[in-house]
């Protein structure tokens, strides 16, 4: 779940989460808040939503889904994640999990739309060595893979939109 919210001084931000650092292919990195579908959860937002209230403290009842956005095939992890887009009206208290998150990040939407924080990077990870590949760079971190393909996409509609 991609949730937007105005800040303390209405500024527009967006939360991302730091995982933990475990025994996985998403170890140590940067992601939105989400998870696997639990038999309670109705459908795909639910589960969105669900994980978002857990993992970052936001009550589901105060996100407003806007949108769907494109289905996507992790092949690390062999999962296939349905992201959305979602809103809350009034600066929300972030606490992270303490079993699943390390850090919450709030990032300045003026920030992630700034063309400069799209870069190119070099990475190492556990299945490939020296590989370049799009990133943003969001609050000293660089942020790519899955997550950096999502956010190519809020970016793209954001373009569109104004």
């Amino acid at each position: 779940m991609a949730v937007f919210y105005p800040n303390n001084f209405g500024k527009a931000h967006l939360v991302l989460i730091l995982r933990k650092t475990y025994k996985g292919v998403h170890s140590n990195q940067i992601g939105f808040p989400g998870g696997r579908v639990e038999p309670e959860d109705e459908n795909l937002a639910q589960t969105a939503l669900r994980e978002t209230e857990e993992e970052v403290g936001i009550p589901r009842s105060n996100i407003e889904v806007i949108r769907e956005l494109t289905r996507l095939y992790i092949p690390p992890s062999n999962f296939w994640v349905q992201p959305y887009m979602g809103m809350v009206d009034e600066t929300p208290v972030l606490i992270p999990q303490e079993s699943e998150v390390e850090r919450i990040l709030e990032v300045d939407l003026d920030h992630f739309l700034d063309h400069s924080n799209f870069v190119k990077q070099e990475l190492s990870t556990s299945y490939m060595n020296n590989m370049i590949v799009p990133a943003f760079r969001l609050n000293e971190q660089i942020v790519w893979g899955a997550t950096g393909m999502m956010l190519s996409e809020i970016r793209e509609i954001f373009r569109k939109s104004f």
